[in-house]
Formats: C-alpha cells, structure tokens, sequence
C-alpha cells in the first residue's frame, strides 16, 4: 500500500531539482522541500489530483518566497559569489544524452551565476520551462499568472540567459580529462603544461566568502591565471588528497585536506582549452562533501 511519505519520497529528486535551481544554495533547497513535505502531509488528498504538480507547484511558490527574502536582505558577500556545489549523477541515472546534457546546462555553475541577476518569477518559469519541460499553461496555473505573461517572461529569462552565459562544451569526457591534466601540472609546478591548457581569455572565479584564501577579484588572461594556480600550489595544504565526482552535471575536482574538504575545482572547455575555472574554498558550501 503506497503511503504518502511513499509518495512525497518519490518525487523529493524533482523538488530538490526544482528548489536547487531556484536559490542555488543546498541548505535553502533542502529547506524548502521540507516545508513541501509539510504541506503535503497536511493537504487534503481529494483535492490532489496530481501529486507530482501539485508538490512541484509548493515548491515552485516556496522557493520563491525564500529568494525574495534572500533578495530583500541585500546580504553582502565578500568576494565572487558561486552557487553551492550539488552532487549529481545524470551519468549514471540519464540514458538520453541530449537529455543529460540539457540537465547539466541547467544546473552548470555558469548558468546559475546568470539566473541570480532574474527576478525569481523569470528564474521559476525559465526553471520549469528549461529544466523540466513544463507547458507554459501549467506553469501559469503553478504561478497563479497569465498564460501570456508567462511567455513574455520565458522570452525574457531565455533571452537574458543567452546573452550573458559564457559558450562552453558539455562533453563530460573531454572535460574530465582536461581536469586531470590540469592538476597534474598544478601539482608538478610544471607553469608551462598549464599555459597550455589554458584559453588566453581565461578566467578563474574563486568564492572563499571571505572565510579562506582565494581571489577577492575575477581574475583574467592565461598568464595571471596560470601563476596564481602555480603559486598556490606551492603552498600547498596539510595531507592533501583528491577525488573526481560528478557536480553541478559535470566532473570536478574535490580537494581533500586531511578528510575535510578544502575546495572544489571546475572547469568550463571549450575548443580543447579552458575557458572558465571556477574555485569555491567557501567553508560553509563544502560541508555537504564531506560525506560524499
């Protein structure tokens, strides 16, 4: 007999999804399903005709609401803002490459930089639409707005999207293996194979949150990008170790000091080189890792 914990469990994967991509921060996604789950234990069934809109649809309204708050506060934050890292598995549980690719995108860390300069109504109906291939009338009726207005919005998200996203390659193999050269010459100190990997307009955005070292600017150009890497490698961490997983759709490059997890590394490829590196060194945004 299917209960509604059943139910609800079914379908925390999606609401997670959802949640996620919305406020780009783990704790808030898990909170808000949370309260999802709350609603959903007190809600009355026979007025649920669809248990998977109507929980996507309470997400959809809580999540909002939490990034109005969010926005409202105006909270300021020392340094390059990157979203959480979001450990996923679209490798191993999407068979459909096309799919997984257009899953990867919407959850890049590329992508969710952007989405936090739309109001969060565009970031709910370019979430619902992109992602998850929602009709434009059910994400209407999630939002209690126009058919039409809904569009407009669509049209905007995606244009405003388009336009301020960096171009890069979803091939998870080609970026793993950049990956794994590019620590190799990191950790060798070798300045030379690292130029080498790098696109000359490179850029490397590093979130710390003011709470460890990294660059409190973006930094850019091959040159002053590869001697920060080599710079700070010769620094080095106590008892460092490594781990490839799969984050935010994409290989990436845990780095561990000790068992407690120090950074995360992920690279944007593009033409064979490397065109974004993204850095999060934020304490408080790599806790979740450290069971992983």
């Amino acid at each position: 007999m299917t209960t509604d914990i059943d139910v609800f469990e079914e379908h925390r994967p999606v609401l997670l999804g959802v949640a996620y991509r919305m406020l780009g921060r783990v704790a808030d996604a898990e909170d808000v399903v949370q309260e999802a789950w709350l609603r959903w234990s007190g809600a009355d069934r026979t007025e649920v005709r669809e248990p998977r809109g109507y929980l996507v649809r309470i997400t959809t309204r809580l999540a909002v609401d939490r990034l109005r708050q969010v926005k409202a506060r105006g909270e300021t934050y020392i340094g390059p803002w990157l979203p959480e890292p979001y450990v996923t598995d679209f490798g191993d549980t999407v068979a459909d490459t096309a799919e997984r690719a257009v899953l990867a995108d919407s959850v890049s860390l590329a992508v969710l930089v952007v989405l936090e300069s739309l109001s969060p109504l565009e970031r709910a109906v370019f979430v619902l639409r992109e992602a998850f291939g929602y009709p434009y009338a059910e994400i209407a009726a999630m939002l209690e707005r126009g058919e039409a207005a809904v569009r407009q919005m669509a049209g905007r998200a995606r244009k405003h999207v388009e336009e301020r996203r960096p171009r890069y390659e979803v091939d998870p193999v080609q970026r793993r293996d950049l990956t794994e050269r590019f620590l190799a010459a990191a950790a060798g100190g070798d300045i030379e194979g690292l130029m080498s990997l790098l696109a000359p307009d490179v850029r490397l955005v590093g979130d710390s949150g003011g709470k460890a070292k990294a660059p409190l600017r973006v930094l850019e150009t091959a040159d002053k990008v590869g001697r920060f890497i080599v710079g700070a490698t010769r620094k080095g961490i106590p008892a460092p170790s490594f781990r490839f997983l799969e984050l935010n759709g994409g290989p990436a490059l845990l780095v561990l000091s000790g068992d407690k997890p120090d950074s995360v590394f992920q690279l944007d490829v593009l033409d064979g080189r490397i065109q974004s590196l993204y850095i999060i060194r934020n304490p408080d945004k790599l806790r979740s890792l450290g069971a992983v």
